[in-house]
């Protein structure tokens, strides 16, 4: 394995000044985000990574699909959209943050007639997915379906665990749909060791970041730099290790305090963390 910068630890830098600071910090690998590619243009970006001599470990994201009618099928299209970016960027998945309740909007508060129906988003997912997966294998990408922390099932992912994902990812290829392995959202999890070996080859993605305690107000900003929270990393990249992963491993923050800080005082801070936290 080896260390990969995803892009939203250093929100600040544009693809052309992410892709500089992983070959300034001797990086191999980046993940990028679509608004970024976006601002800098897909083309661009195909020929800052190439030319660079980087992989990319992840484009981020696909996903949001719990919804029905017209926005399903807005949803489906853009989906699809994120599929044939990640294709030209030859990434090595398409990260899928699946989508929470109908109506309920990530960070605000609960409307009048939002959804309650969580089996029916869960079920909205698989429908989604029956589309998409077989439109990802013909482009060569894989989608990488990310469970998240219980504490944004309402609004952001009603897959809450590993194993859950894994059970949806089943019934296609490994080639096709594989899982993300996000410390920040499994390390919890009282099953995460066994599921991480039933998941084997179709770990499509390491993520680490640590879990702060106590969270911020905005829970969505409670990642940190590993070591700064609770997490023990080593037994999870022993895990994933184990089952057979041997992709870049990304460090994704979203922390107020790490993005207003120097990026490059940030990279150089992850690349000691990585040695000395992560690695079993």
């Amino acid at each position: 394995m080896t260390l990969s910068l995803n892009q939203w630890t250093t929100r600040c830098w544009s693809v052309a000044e992410a892709v500089d600071g992983c070959v300034r910090h001797g990086l191999e690998a980046i993940g990028l985000w679509r608004q970024n590619v976006a601002d800098q243009g897909l083309a661009e970006s195909v020929k800052l990574v190439r030319d660079a001599g980087l992989r990319v470990s992840s484009l981020c994201r696909g996903g949001f699909l719990t919804t029905s009618g017209e926005a399903f099928a807005e949803a489906l299209d853009d989906n699809r959209r994120a599929i044939d970016e990640a294709a030209e960027l030859e990434a090595a998945c398409l990260v899928m943050v699946v989508g929470g309740l109908p109506g309920v909007r990530p960070g605000e508060p609960l409307a009048a007639g939002a959804s309650r129906d969580l089996a029916g988003a869960r079920e909205r997912v698989a429908e989604a997915l029956s589309e998409l997966a077989p439109y990802a294998g013909e482009r060569g990408v894989k989608l990488a379906l990310e469970p998240l922390h219980p504490i944004y099932c309402p609004d952001r992912a009603v897959l809450s665990t590993l194993g859950q994902a894994l059970d949806l990812s089943l019934a296609y290829p490994e080639e096709q749909v594989g899982v993300v392995v996000d410390t920040f959202h499994v390390w919890w999890d009282p099953r995460v060791f066994e599921d991480i070996a039933r998941a084997g080859r179709r770990i499509a993605s390491y993520q680490v970041c640590d879990y702060l305690h106590p969270l911020p107000e905005d829970v969505l900003l409670g990642r940190g730099m590993m070591g700064d929270g609770v997490i023990d990393f080593k037994p999870i990249t022993q895990a994933v290790l184990a089952a057979g992963y041997s992709g870049d491993v990304e460090v994704e923050i979203f922390n107020a305090d790490v993005w207003a800080a120097d990026p490059d005082e940030v990279m150089a801070t992850m690349k000691a963390r990585y040695d000395e936290v992560v690695l079993p």
